[in-house]
């Protein structure tokens, strides 16, 4: 079995990966390097907004008079914010609160003075928590259409592209309601690319024509609802908008190599981003983790997962870690960590609530799992069968069992997930 020490490593250069991507800190940097000037009002949105915002005060104290802060449930954290309004919305399929937050958002929006300038700080998940729906649509509807896109496996992108086309201020569409005003937009990014116009689906960025190209294999009834808004306006009205994405995944890779490097490991790092299917790049990884030499690996990206209709506990990243077990399984000198660097799984976690299954909290929101040569025959003490756990999307169940979940809570970042293996010298 990998030894205490191998987990022990992994886990620090994680948490290395997360403080180079740390909201507060990302934001604070920027605004030091490039100063705003005159009074100023902030909207923060995203998994991400609290740590951003706490940033922006630090940099810019008095001279932030007003601020709107929306974010999901529990990602508050007990920070306290001055002259701050705090709305908690629903992610990752948005109900009453996100429009709650929509509405409010345009309402900030028009009451503020024509002396100001903006501050968006905006990171993954704000295509979840806050919207404002075309008339053609129902709340509804647009938990249909959520529920739909989280169950299919399309990446990302694909994902808010359909998001985009069912919105009023995605797409770029927001900076209809700013007026002449400028603003600075500070990003975290979790999407390939790390696009303006995929992050938060886009509410201050249009996409490109081929990036907003529907995806090929949507149902008749989605495809309706999509050409119900097609009269809606596209366009996008100038706007003096300054964009920065201040946190990437590069960026906690980077951190992640350097910081294995000076441990004295060899270090190899995948040269493309981690994508498709989570049980297939799981085991794709322990494969190479096999046949490699001693060292630590590393990759990072964003996996799917295609959920049967009774989905049971776990994300993308336990699906991974569970897949990339059983092929590991008495292999004494590998282990591996997978977590998504918002400290939340992706959104199978969440599923068996939104299908009304009830599921047990344990192996909900946790940012994913470490496994090592010995996982598989700890689940299987308590008579879980992992190939059932991966087909029934039930990885957390296994992986609780095993003892190898992963919990942070919610980390100030989001720039997708790492993947690390360290393979020790055998004995």
């Amino acid at each position: 079995m990998a030894s205490d020490r191998s987990r022990e490593v992994l886990l620090g250069l994680y948490r290395a990966a997360l403080a180079a991507v740390d909201g507060e800190r990302c934001v604070a940097s920027q605004l030091r390097a490039q100063p705003l000037n005159g009074p100023i009002w902030a909207v923060a949105i995203g998994k991400a907004a609290s740590a951003m915002l706490t940033g922006a005060f630090a940099v810019l104290g008095e001279q932030l008079q007003h601020a709107l802060l929306v974010t999901k449930h529990g990602h508050v954290q007990g920070r306290a914010f001055p002259r701050t309004e705090i709305l908690e919305a629903a992610h990752p399929v948005p109900d009453a609160t996100s429009l709650a937050a929509g509405e409010r958002l345009l309402d900030v929006l028009a009451a503020a003075p024509a002396n100001i300038s903006w501050l968006f700080l905006i990171s993954g998940g704000a295509s979840s928590l806050v919207e404002v729906l075309p008339t053609a649509m129902t709340l509804a509807d647009m938990q249909r259409v959520n529920q739909w896109l989280l169950a299919s496996g399309l990446p990302i992108e694909q994902m808010n592209a359909v998001r985009r086309r069912l919105s009023r201020i995605k797409g770029g569409r927001l900076r209809a309601y700013l007026g002449d005003r400028p603003a600075r937009v500070l990003l975290i990014s979790d999407v390939p690319g790390d696009d303006p116009a995929i992050i938060g689906s886009g509410l201050l960025h249009a996409a490109s024509a081929d990036a907003d190209a529907l995806p090929e294999q949507l149902p008749a009834w989605l495809n309706d609802l999509c050409a119900q808004t097609d009269a809606m306006s596209a366009d996008v009205p100038a706007a003096h908008i300054d964009t920065a994405v201040v946190a990437r995944l590069d960026q906690a890779l980077d951190v992640v190599a350097r910081g294995a490097a000076a441990l004295g490991y060899r270090v190899v790092r995948a040269p493309e981003r981690l994508h498709g299917d989570a049980v297939e790049a799981g085991r794709h990884i322990a494969a190479s983790l096999i046949a490699g030499t001693p060292g630590v690996y590393l990759w990072g990206g964003e996996t799917t997962v295609r959920l049967p209709d009774q989905p049971g506990r776990g994300g993308r990243c336990q699906q991974l870690a569970l897949a990339a077990a059983q092929v590991l399984a008495e292999q004494p000198s590998i282990c591996l960590l997978a977590a998504g660097t918002d400290g939340s799984d992706g959104p199978s976690n969440m599923m068996g609530n939104v299908m009304g299954d009830v599921v047990d909290d344990m192996a909900g929101d946790v940012a994913g799992a470490c496994v090592d040569g010995r996982t598989l025959a700890r689940g299987t003490l308590d008579g879980l069968d992992a190939a059932s756990a991966l087909q029934q999307a039930d990885a957390g169940r296994f992986l609780e069992a095993a003892g190898d979940l992963l919990d942070t809570g919610p980390t100030g970042t989001n720039v997708t997930d790492v993947v690390i293996g360290l393979k020790t010298v055998e004995n």
